[in-house]
Formats: C-alpha cells, sequence, structure tokens
C-alpha cells in the first residue's frame, strides 16, 4: 500500500480533512457510507456487518502504521478510519431502515468516544495504530450495548 493511499484511508476517505471536528464528520460520513451499503443490501445480515467491521479495522490499522510513519504526532485529528470501525462496531445488527437506530449509534459512538470512560481510556493508550484503533473499537462495543439495550426497550 502506497503512503498516499494509507493516508487516504487512514483519513476516513477525505472525511478526516475536516476543518472542524474531524472525528464527528468522519463518523457522519461512516454512517452515510453504511446506510448506502445497508440499502444496497450488503450489509444483509449480523454476520455481513460483523465482517465489514472486521475489514475495517484490519485495512485501518495497516493504512494507520503507514500514515504515522514520519509524523511527530501520536494520533493526528484527520486520522479518522478508527471512527469508521467504532461505528461500524456500534452499527451491528442495525436495521438501516429505522433511522432512529443510526442516529442513536453515532450519538452513542461519539459520546463513549470522547467521554473515554474505563476500558476505553486503558484501550487508548496502547502504543502506536493498536491504540488509536482500540480505544475506538471499545466505545463501538459500548454503543452496541446501548443499542441492543434501546432495540429491546423500544
Amino acid at each position: 500500500m502506497s503512503s498516499r493511499l494509507a493516508s487516504f484511508i487512514s483519513s476516513g476517505f477525505g472525511s478526516g480533512y475536516a476543518p472542524q471536528a474531524p472525528g464527528t464528520c468522519g463518523t457522519v460520513a461512516a454512517a452515510v457510507v453504511w446506510i448506502g451499503m445497508s440499502w444496497a443490501g450488503a450489509l444483509s445480515s449480523p454476520l455481513t456487518h460483523i465482517a465489514f467491521a472486521v475489514l475495517i479495522i484490519l485495512l485501518g490499522m495497516g493504512a494507520i502504521r503507514l500514515s504515522l510513519a514520519g509524523l511527530s504526532a501520536k494520533d493526528p485529528q484527520w486520522i479518522v478510519i478508527d471512527e469508521w470501525a467504532g461505528l461500524f462496531v456500534a452499527l451491528i445488527g442495525a436495521d438501516s431502515t429505522a433511522l432512529w437506530q443510526v442516529l442513536l449509534a453515532v450519538v452513542l459512538f461519539r459520546f463513549f468516544d470522547i467521554s473515554k470512560v474505563g476500558p476505553i481510556r486503558v484501550a487508548e493508550r496502547l502504543p502506536g495504530a493498536v491504540g488509536i484503533m482500540a480505544d475506538d473499537v471499545v466505545a463501538g462495543a459500548f454503543a452496541l450495548l446501548g443499542m441492543v439495550a434501546a432495540r429491546y426497550v423500544l
């Protein structure tokens, strides 16, 4: 993978270059892509949701590693593929025709990603690309638990 391609992927396919709130912009871009993939039938089961989340995590980890080479910043703001991964985790099993579920997943994920409660903060301390990705995946897992609870109650 070339460094340009790695940077493009790490930036959430360009969404991380937003001048304000790149993490939130990356999350919203991921939600739009997730909805499109879901409506196109690419996310037809929880298993395909999991497969795409794992794909984004693995692809993102490789891209982040290459993007960090030669940078002095530990976690540059423009790297948002980790937000994509976290949101895809949060949306496992969500119904794309129930847009409230997508909105709730975005809100829950951003809450946990920003607040960095408990294990999320611990995951963030891991070195390099692993730490960049891990805190968002854990935040996505927390959001997924909230989504399961919401779908059970509502």
